[in-house]
């Protein structure tokens, strides 16, 4: 197979990944660039802060949407031209990196989750299940949204490694790509690791002081 074109499908969702929708809403919509207000997270939660639902619920969709249309593109054109499935894992890691790292927005993105929830979609829906399960049980027992987070993205991997042969089927590469995502997912958390640790992080549904 011709390395043009797996290349060319990981580099085309990088591009696609690196549209950051927080700015691209927010400046459509005549708001203030995320990046310069609250956390300066360029990301939906973020773009919550401003009091604009309708906004942060267009970023959630369309970051989580530049997650899953990359690989289901890939799944959908790549068997004619010989791309299998660790293309389509590439893809959504591509995506994902994208998103962390946008050539369009000086490198500077956001933390990642809800492409990564579009990327494990885009995979597996039953393993997006499972994550997702996951996160929503974290955050009911603790309240932390940051660290449900984290831990459901360090499951992911585990859920696709124990899953497979028994659910569907997983390729080495498939399960590094979801090691990957979860070990950048928890980097890009580590001020809120830091405020976790400290007892100063804000917990879902309590008013910031």
């Amino acid at each position: 197979m011709d390395l043009l074109l797996p290349a060319g499908a990981v580099l085309a969702s990088y591009l696609v990944g690196s549209l950051s929708f927080a700015v691209i809403v927010s400046r459509l919509m005549g708001m203030s660039d995320p990046r310069t207000y609250g956390s300066k997270n360029p990301g939906a939660t973020n773009v919550l802060r401003s009091g604009n639902k309708k906004a942060a619920i267009l970023t959630l969709l369309f970051d989580a949407l530049k997650g899953w249309v990359p690989m289901a593109c890939v799944q959908a054109y790549g068997p004619a031209h010989g791309l299998g499935g660790d293309v389509v894992a590439l893809a959504g890691l591509a995506a994902f990196l994208g998103h962390l790292y946008p050539v369009f927005f000086g490198f500077v993105g956001g933390k990642g989750v809800a492409t990564a929830v579009g990327v494990l979609v885009g995979a597996n829906p039953g393993l997006a299940l499972a994550t997702l399960l996951t996160f929503a049980i974290v955050v009911y027992f603790s309240r932390y949204v940051s660290l449900a987070s984290m831990v459901a993205a360090i499951f992911a991997p585990i859920y696709l490694v124990f899953g497979s042969g028994v659910a569907w089927q997983a390729s080495a590469a498939q399960v590094l790509c979801l090691v990957v995502m979860a070990v950048l997912l928890v980097w890009r958390h580590r001020e809120n690791v830091n405020r976790l640790v400290a007892g100063t992080e804000s917990r879902l549904g309590t008013p910031k002081s």
